[in-house]
Order: structure tokens, then C-alpha cells, then sequence
């Protein structure tokens, strides 16, 4: 007890700190735009920053909005550590919060529009972000317009509506910037950040696509009225320059360019029959940011380089763990054309329900990552990882068929980048949980009901009540249902649970026995060169991520420091108009590239040493675990259906043929206090369940959904 109240003083220290930091980092943006800023606070702050000989120009910057955020970034990793730590002994104890006031502000108060379903929460900070916008640029108009006169648009050569167009541009993308500020945070699937707010990588993904497409339209706009402003200027040929000690405009239309062929492939419609074209076409987010940074120097791009740091870390620990192939045990074929991959997992590797796994099969496409839900449980299933998988697109087609029509396939290679999940999850707070899915929608739901039977059988904690309202199309997927009893642990746990399924059949009138109704295992040959799946930091992850951010960036503030000393200084006296732009913001990339590759490259080695010995363990065990027949794993099947967990399991279960669920109905049916309503599947079922859930009758109901929209 005294170590957990020390912990949680830690925590709340943290918070507040962070706290405080992030509301002055805050107030810099707001305070931007304003005279009090531009002549008052900068020019002072600036006197006695940028007469550095280390750092130079950029050194204001560098203090006033990368230092902020990274520091937050480290200390949010030191917070969620030991808040897991904090968690997992409340597991054991069974302490459930209740949080119902905090809940009130998740519920969905816009169900329908271009933004998605979205809560109280997020429409306030999403106001108040637009509210920002505007102030930023109708003060920075207003102070500019205020200078602009006659005899000074007369001294340019140029009328006053001309000075005033071509301010309102460069305002636009001054406003731009901030967007592109924010735009990284909720792309980077293992920062800190998301969590620290209580926020995963999936469900924030479309906090970046409202970024992202409010970023390109100032942007855009940007251009458009400096084309204009040189057209109607006779300046048309400014399009072409590129300023060795200046903004760069070829530059910055470069970086448009691929930033528009990168929004354009995001169009709906687009994406959605012609994946692949979005998938590729995103990648020129790389050249759309060093094309920008050229652009406007680097000096200014510290203004937007925490997020995009941040995202770095986060995309070279990803690319270094998908560079390994692990270690696939078994494949389960369902009739209804899903397939469970069975993984070897270290022991070491611990993630929550909901959680989702990026997979690549190079034998079917060298460079496709495509993400799908863990249905297993940690700690019920400590030495497997199982995702589910159901073939939909043509990738998951491609594998379906790879796996279920090859009768002499013996080993898969398979490449993997996560877990990445929720740090915390409390379904204990609720006093009865109803999950509604839709098709494969139903798999986020497997890992949870597993999570409960855990808490239930190793620390007999008082579970809610479950109740499952799933929909198929046809009586073939109710071969799913077997996937919430798990191939090892204790699947007896299953029936201590008050577990209630209600499967809706919507195409069939009755059950149809179209083809085999027994899955299908596949067992895989073991290979020494592949590993199993291990958490790429280790199980202290968080500590050693907090410590790639802060040493990476000590080391690159060391390392641009020396440069600018003894290279850049002696050439510009801090003058910032003799040294190249362009030379000044390609060293300062490389050298943050290089601190980046080198502290997480260093700190990757460190733990897959430690790794090595676990390994060998299970490849050892692995090993020795004597063939298994096909006659064996028949028997066992058989043997599966006449056991006590699965005959629980249909005792349970109401299949309902040729209709479809009367959720409103259903869902009111539930009194208590605190219901959890989840859902999962077709955006219009969500958008159902959410729109029930929202309504003044239903105060007791508390939405949550669960979409993979990547």
C-alpha cells in the first residue's frame, strides 16, 4: 500500500507538471499572432536566444515548441509505466473506478456528418482548435492590414488590395503550420501522447484525417493567392525561385504538389476502390515535409518538428521490429472464410483487449501492412498471440486461399509491427457490458470476454454481466462464436461467467449446412530463423521509450550544436543571410535522422540480447513437442465439441434466422446504474447504436466504439 500511495503522488506530480507545461505551450500559440507577441515577447526572448553560437536562429523556437512537447513526451512515458504497474496489482485486487461523470462527457452528441460519431469531449476541443485557427489569422490580418497604406503600397509599387493579398497568403499558411503541428501526434501507433489522454492509435486516426484535410485547404489556398498575387503583379516569374538565403518557392510548390496527389488519393471514393493507390500515394508525406522544411527553413520548422519527431521515433522502432519474421504456430479455417493465425509469443509481452496487430505476408504482397484485431488474452494465453481474419479485401482473399486450398503449405513467412492498444482498461467499472458487432466486428469482442474470464478465474473478481448481440449474413459465421473459447489457457473459465449471446441470422431463414462446420487446423513446421512476436522494448517499454526521445534529442542538440559552432557560425555570425537555407535545413534532418537511427537502433539491440535467451527456450520446447497427426487433431476437435466449456457456450447462445436485432429495444432493456455499450462493425451500425445511446432515455448507457478505420 505505501509504494502504490508514493506511486500515485508520482502520478499526480506528473500530471500537474505536464499540465502546466502544456497550457504555457498553448498559450504561445494563442499569444502568436498578437502585437504583444511579435514586438514585445520575441524580440526579447530572441536576444537572448539567438546569439547563441551553438544554435543560432533556430534556438527560440527550439526552446519555445520542440523542447515543451518532448519533455511532456518523456515524462508521459515515465507516467504510463507506472501506471501500469499501478493497474496491474488493482487487477488483482479487483479495484474498479467509477468514472461516471467523466463518462458523461464521451457520450456521442454528433452521430452523422462528415466528422463521424463524435462525443461531447471531442466537439469542444475540436471548436475550440477551430477557434484557434480563425484568431490566429483574423488577428494576424487585422494587425497586418493596420500597417498596409497607400504611400506604402505606392513605395512597393503595388495598390493597397494587391499588399493586402499578398498578406491574407502568407497568413493562410502561417495558419496551415499549426495544423501541420498537430497533424503527426495521432499517427505515431506506440507514443506516449495518445494514452497519456486516455486515447488509442486507431480511434484518433480520425483526429488526423480532420487535420489533415483542414491543413491542405489552407495550404492550398496559400498557393492559389500567391499565384494570383504574382500574376496580377507581373511577378509570374517568382514562380521559379528558389533563394539560397529566403523562402523558397519552388520548394514550397513541390511540397504541394505531392501533398495534393497524397489528399486527392484520400478521397473516399477513391480509397476505397483503389487502395493501394492511397496506400503508396501516403508515403509521399516524406517529401511533402522535406520539401517544406526547404521551403520555409529550418529555423521555422521547429515550430512543427515535436509531432513529426515524435512520429519518427515511432516509425523507425516499427520499421526495425517489422524487419524480423516471426514465428507462426498454427492457422485455425473457418467455413465462413475466416481464418485465426496462431502465433508464438514471449512471455514478456503483455497487451490489453482490444488490441491490434499490423501483419505483412511477404507471398502475397512485399510492402501491404494491413492491421487486424488480437483476440487472445496475455495473461490467459501467455506463450500465444491470435488475430482474426476474415477475407473481405483482396489481400485477405489472397491469404484465405493461400491457407485453405494449399494442402502441402507447411511455413508462412510473416512479418508483424505491434501490439498497439489501450494502456489501461477498466470493464469492471460497468455493472453489465452489451457488445454489438456486425460480421467480423466481433473479434475486438473475443478479447474482451477473454480479459473477463481471466479476472474471473485467477483473481475471482465479480465480472458483469456479458451480453453478446451479434450479426451475420449467413449460417456459416456462426463458426465465429467458437473463437471465444480460446485453444489454450482455461477455457473452462467460460462457464463461471454470466455470459448471454443473442446471434442474429439476417440472410438465412434457417441454418444452412453449406459446407464442413468443424474448423480446420493447420499446423506449421517451426523454423529457427523465425522468432516469436516480443514486445520490441521489452516489458519496461515505456521507460525505454521516454528514454530514446530525451537522449536523441540530447544527442542531436550536441551533435547541431558542434555544427553550428565550428561550421555554419564562423561562415553566417548568426546573421542568417549568408549560410545556405536549404544546406542548414538538410543538416539539421540528417543529424536528427541520425540520432534517432542511433540511440533507437542501440536500444533495439540492447533488448533482442535480452530476448535471445527466452527464445531459445521455446524453440527448445518448440522442438520437442512431438508431430502432431492429422487423426489426433480430429479426435481433439470431436473432443472439443462434446466438452463442458463449449456445450456452456451453446447453453447460451439464441440464434434468430431472417431478422435483424431490435437494438433500441434490446438496449433499453438493461436498467442498471452503468451499462457498457460497445460497438463494433458497419458505420451504420454504430451509428444506430450510438444514436440510441445519445438519447435523453438512456443516461445509464455508456457508448464506446470500437473502429479500425487506418
Amino acid at each position: 500500500m505505501g509504494q502504490e500511495t508514493v506511486a500515485k503522488r508520482v502520478q499526480f506530480a506528473i500530471r500537474l507538471f505536464v499540465l502546466v507545461l502544456f497550457l504555457g505551450w498553448i498559450l504561445i500559440w494563442i499569444m502568436m499572432p498578437t502585437n504583444t507577441y511579435r514586438k514585445r515577447w520575441l524580440p526579447r526572448f530572441r536576444a537572448k536566444t539567438n546569439n547563441s553560437t551553438y544554435f543560432g536562429a533556430k534556438g527560440a523556437n527550439l526552446l519555445m515548441y520542440t523542447f515543451p512537447v518532448l519533455l511532456v513526451a518523456t515524462l508521459g512515458c515515465v507516467y504510463l509505466h507506472i501506471a501500469k504497474k499501478v493497474n496491474d496489482s488493482n487487477k488483482e485486487s479487483c479495484n474498479a473506478k467509477k468514472q461516471h461523470k467523466v463518462i458523461i462527457w464521451k457520450r456521442p452528441v454528433l452521430i452523422k456528418g462528415p466528422l463521424g460519431i463524435v462525443s461531447g469531449t471531442e466537439l469542444a476541443f475540436f471548436l475550440m482548435f477551430i477557434a484557434l485557427l480563425i484568431w490566429s489569422y483574423t488577428t494576424s490580418i487585422y494587425n497586418n492590414f493596420a500597417t498596409i497604406t497607400p504611400k506604402l503600397a505606392a513605395k512597393d509599387g503595388e495598390k493597397v488590395w494587391e499588399e493586402k493579398l499578398e498578406s491574407a497568403a502568407l497568413r493562410l499558411g502561417v495558419v496551415g503550420n499549426i495544423c501541420l503541428a498537430f497533424l503527426f501526434f495521432p499517427v505515431a501507433r506506440g507514443s506516449c501522447l495518445l494514452p497519456l489522454l486516455g486515447l488509442t492509435s486507431e480511434n484518433s486516426i480520425k483526429y488526423h484525417i480532420w487535420l489533415g484535410h483542414m491543413a491542405m485547404i489552407l495550404f492550398t489556398s496559400h498557393g492559389i493567392c500567391y499565384i494570383i498575387y504574382w500574376a496580377v503583379t507581373d511577378q509570374i516569374s517568382r514562380v521559379l525561385e528558389w533563394n539560397k538565403n529566403d523562402i523558397s518557392n519552388v520548394a514550397g510548390e513541390i511540397s504541394l504538389l505531392f501533398g495534393l496527389f497524397l489528399w486527392i488519393a484520400t478521397i473516399p471514393r477513391i480509397r476505397r476502390k483503389f487502395f493501394e493507390l492511397f496506400f503508396y500515394t501516403h508515403h509521399f508525406y516524406i517529401l511533402f515535409i522535406v520539401f517544406f522544411i526547404f521551403h520555409v527553413g529550418i529555423s521555422y520548422a521547429f515550430i512543427m518538428l515535436p509531432g513529426f519527431y515524435l512520429f519518427l521515433v515511432d516509425r523507425y522502432l516499427r520499421f526495425l521490429q517489422s524487419r524480423q519474421q516471426v514465428r507462426l504456430v498454427s492457422a485455425r479455417v473457418l467455413p465462413c472464410e475466416v481464418v485465426e493465425l496462431n502465433f508464438s509469443k514471449g512471455h514478456g509481452l503483455t497487451y490489453n483487449s482490444t488490441s491490434v496487430m499490423f501483419i505483412n505476408v511477404p507471398s502475397i504482397s512485399k510492402l501491404q501492412w494491413h492491421p487486424f484485431t488480437i483476440t487472445s488474452n496475455s495473461n490467459l494465453e501467455r506463450d500465444k498471440l491470435s488475430v482474426v481474419i476474415k477475407s473481405e479485401g483482396s489481400w485477405t482473399r489472397k491469404l484465405y486461399q493461400l491457407i485453405s486450398t494449399s494442402s502441402t503449405i507447411d511455413h508462412l513467412v510473416v512479418s508483424v509491427e505491434g501490439p498497439y492498444g489501450p494502456a489501461l482498461t477498466n470493464y469492471l467499472r460497468h455493472e453489465s457490458l452489451v457488445m454489438v458487432s456486425g460480421g467480423s466486428g466481433i473479434t475486438p469482442f473475443i478479447s474482451i470476454i477473454r480479459e473477463l474470464v481471466y479476472m474471473k478465474t485467477t483473481f475471482k473478481c465479480k465480472t458483469p454481466k456479458v451480453v453478446l448481440i451479434c450479426a451475420f449474413k449467413n449460417s456459416s459465421s456462426l463458426s465465429m462464436l467458437d473463437l471465444i473459447l480460446p485453444i489454450s489457457g482455461n477455457p473452462s473459465g467460460i462457464s463461471d461467467m454470466e455470459l448471454q449471446i443473442e446471434a442474429y441470422i439476417t440472410r438465412d431463414k434457417e441454418f444452412k449446412e453449406d459446407g464442413p462446420i468443424q474448423p480446420k487446423t493447420i499446423w506449421f513446421k517451426p523454423n529457427l530463423s523465425n522468432a516469436p512476436i516480443h514486445a520490441i522494448l521489452g516489458p519496461n517499454s515505456w521507460l525505454w521509450l521516454g528514454a530514446i526521445i530525451s537522449s536523441s534529442f540530447i544527442i542531436f542538440l550536441i551533435l547541431i550544436g558542434i555544427i553550428t559552432r565550428y561550421y555554419i557560425f564562423p561562415i553566417d555570425h548568426n546573421s542568417n543571410q549568408i549560410f545556405s537555407f536549404p544546406l542548414n535545413a538538410f543538416l539539421n534532418m540528417l543529424v536528427i535522422c541520425v540520432s534517432i537511427v542511433s540511440v533507437a537502433s542501440a536500444t533495439f539491440l540492447w533488448n533482442k540480447k535480452h530476448n535471445a535467451k527466452e527464445i531459445n527456450q521455446i524453440q527448445n520446447l518448440e522442438g520437442s513437442t512431438p508431430t502432431v497427426s492429422p487423426n489426433s487433431m480430429v479426435y481433439n476437435a470431436d473432443r472439443e465439441l462434446e466438452s463442458l466449456p463449449y456445450q456452456s457456450l451453446i447453453h447460451v447462445t439464441n440464434v434468430h434466422y431472417g431478422v435483424r436485432p431490435n437494438l433500441r429495444r434490446m438496449l433499453f432493456e438493461h436498467k442498471g446504474s452503468s451499462v457498457g455499450v460497445l460497438a463494433s462493425g458497419p458505420k451504420i451500425m454504430r451509428q444506430e447504436v450510438a444514436s440510441i445511446c445519445s438519447s435523453a432515455l438512456a443516461k445509464n448507457l455508456h457508448f464506446e466504439s470500437i473502429s479500425f478505420s487506418w
